[in-house]
């Protein structure tokens, strides 16, 4: 096995760490919209919406940046791999791509027009595509790893309902509350007032049903392909899950954040970790699993993308690292003005 085809099997978990820790928080503060974001009145409920918004409105867009880099890198390094995961979860795929461009323009046009019945609508459309994304993304990923029926020639063997297995959809349920777990502390860290505290209060209910759901999917998937280093990488990802919800209690929303980000991508390194050496693992007997080895491009294309990498991916995070400083301050509903319709 080459060292660059093990750089780019990392470097692929790595941008898929960055999605669920940055695309993570933005999905939750979405999918809290309906709880966290109701008012004492109608006035009241708007503001805490905007406040929700404003939050994640520099961020969201770039956050998507690292979905489709991790696709394009996979492609570029693993075509195998890719052809064969794209063929395999053409549907599931295709509801996520759907998902983010319906919730993409809830963002884009909610404050359109001032009017309730408008905004109550792209409301929805936020809502909607911030719960299915992550689910869905959970449900594919936990699929790679726990292997899907190949034949002998690497082609998919199975149908939409041999993806909603037990393990699965457990897996996306983890990664759907990981990311309301996520997105309630990264309210609590942006916001003053009441928000804040509302959002402290559910971070803690739902940080203990993510330590339950994820427990119980990490040593599943540890038990049935794990390795020693996927179980240490589980026990970091719990230690930190746990830190998180005690820091939450004590009010230092910071440390929770940081706590829930390093459960997201010690999550993905698990992951990773117990699917390697493979890339796509077969279930069936006689069927060929794709590996590290054998999905990979030439040694040519695997040089030039790394030269590439090392140039651009330091512009990128200097990059994400000054958004999210300059946007670094606290909002609260006081900052809110009174809705104006854009032309």
């Amino acid at each position: 096995m080459d060292a660059l085809q093990l750089v780019w099997f990392g470097l692929i978990g790595l941008l898929w760490a960055g999605y669920l820790v940055l695309e993570g928080f933005d999905f939750g503060v979405g999918a809290l919209l309906p709880s966290l974001g109701k008012g004492q009145d109608a006035e009241d409920t708007e503001k805490r919406r905007r406040v929700m918004l404003t939050t994640i409105g520099p961020h969201w867009d770039g956050n998507e940046v690292w979905l489709l880099t991790a696709g394009g890198a996979t492609f570029a390094a693993f075509p195998e791999w890719y052809a064969t995961m794209f063929s395999a979860f053409y549907l599931p795929l295709l509801l996520v791509l759907v998902a983010l461009i319906v919730r993409n323009m809830g963002f884009e046009y909610r404050g359109k027009r001032d009017d309730v019945t408008w905004r109550k609508r792209w409301d929805l459309a936020i809502i909607g595509g911030s719960v299915a994304a992550p689910l869905l993304v959970g449900v594919a990923l936990t699929n790679v790893v726990r292997g899907v029926p190949l034949d002998g020639n690497s082609e998919y063997a199975g149908n939409l309902f041999t993806l909603l297995n037990p393990l699965s959809l457990l897996g996306g349920l983890t990664v759907l509350a990981l990311s309301l777990t996520h997105g309630a502390y990264f309210i609590a860290l942006k916001t003053s007032g009441q928000i804040r505290e509302d959002a402290r209060r559910m971070g803690t209910t739902l940080g203990l049903a993510t330590a339950g759901l994820a427990v119980v999917t990490l040593l599943w998937l540890n038990l049935s392909t794990g390795s020693l280093w996927s179980w240490v990488t589980t026990v970091v990802a719990a230690g930190a899950l746990l830190a998180a919800i005690w820091m939450n209690t004590q009010g230092r929303e910071g440390w929770a954040f940081v706590g829930t980000a390093v459960t997201a991508a010690m999550a993905v390194a698990t992951y990773f970790l117990a699917l390697y050496p493979d890339v796509m693992p077969t279930t069936l007997d006689g069927g060929r699993s794709l590996t590290i080895e054998n999905a990979s491009s030439s040694p040519m294309t695997l040089t030039i993308m790394t030269w590439a990498a090392v140039v651009f991916t330091p512009i990128v995070l200097l990059y994400t690292a000054y958004t999210y400083y300059t946007f670094r301050k606290r909002i609260g509903t006081q900052h809110i003005p009174a809705p104006v319709a854009v032309s």
